[in-house]
């Protein structure tokens, strides 16, 4: 069975704000291999476990029809609530158990989304939907984060990764499958034509107010936030403030460079 982390419509409100859309190298990996095996121009594709919808509206640019499925009716909510393209649409439904006809998709994606499912059955499930010549594209970012900002960029990467490691202690056993770059997953995927790439690099714009939201957002840091509330508050309240002494401003608003690799395993039937 899949897992289900991110169900509380709290976490999924603080999902929806600070969770960052694929970045722009990273859409260009999946584009250009897209292209490359002729799978675009395309009628219909579908991004498994959407969130709240930042991936799917990256593929609301490119398919005629764009379909986000997740096991989250909170995320899912998440995702209507917030204005898209009219060809995109949204359901609920666990990623092992897609509504979707045999061999009717043509291209499945899922961003940071595939270590929660059942691997085995989300990989049948795939085989199953996808037209013949149809692709997959499924990546992550991993845990390896860093900041820019003016000449304390070492410094202030230090900051967040001491908090950021702090949270990732809670992490779920599930986690193994981003710290090896999604060998397991790659190495799932029943198409014998198919390739994983582990150093895409992406610059995603942010705030000092946004990369603490990104922490708030992980399901580590709200298994820490369930098990000690106030040391978990604490913990982001404190990183906060060294990142702003650190960086010499006041304003949580100001802009930080926050810097990330992407891991993409992409395959076609």
């Amino acid at each position: 069975m899949a897992t289900q982390m991110f169900e509380g419509k709290g976490h999924a409100a603080v999902y929806q704000k600070y969770r960052f859309a694929p970045g722009r190298e990273l859409q260009q990996t999946i584009i250009s291999y897209l292209q490359e095996k002729k799978a675009i121009p395309a009628e219909l594709a579908v991004d498994v476990g959407c969130g709240s919808g930042q991936g799917t509206h990256f593929l609301g640019q490119h398919f005629k029809k764009v379909v986000g499925t997740d096991i989250s009716e909170a995320q899912v909510q998440e995702a209507k609530d917030t204005p898209c393209m009219p060809n995109i649409s949204y359901l609920v439904c666990p990623a092992e158990e897609l509504p979707f006809q045999d061999g009717s998709v043509d291209v499945l994606t899922s961003f940071t989304a595939a270590h929660w499912f059942d691997i085995g059955s989300f990989m049948r499930e795939a085989r199953r939907v996808l037209k013949p010549g149809g692709c997959v594209a499924i990546s992550t970012y991993t845990v390896d984060m860093s900041l820019r900002y003016g000449d304390c960029s070492e410094k202030l990467t230090r900051v967040f990764r001491e908090c950021w490691d702090k949270i990732l202690e809670y992490s779920h056993d599930r986690l193994k499958y981003v710290l090896d770059n999604y060998k397991e997953i790659f190495e799932a995927l029943p198409f014998p034509d198919k390739k994983r790439i582990t150093d895409i690099y992406d610059q995603i714009p942010m705030t000092v107010e946004g990369v603490v939201g990104y922490m708030e957002s992980s399901s580590s840091y709200q298994t820490l936030k369930k098990k000690d509330p106030k040391a978990a508050t604490s913990l982001l309240q404190d990183t906060e403030k060294r990142m702003l002494e650190t960086m010499g401003v006041s304003s949580r608003e100001t802009p930080v460079e926050f810097w990330v690799r992407h891991v993409c395993v992409l395959g076609c039937k």
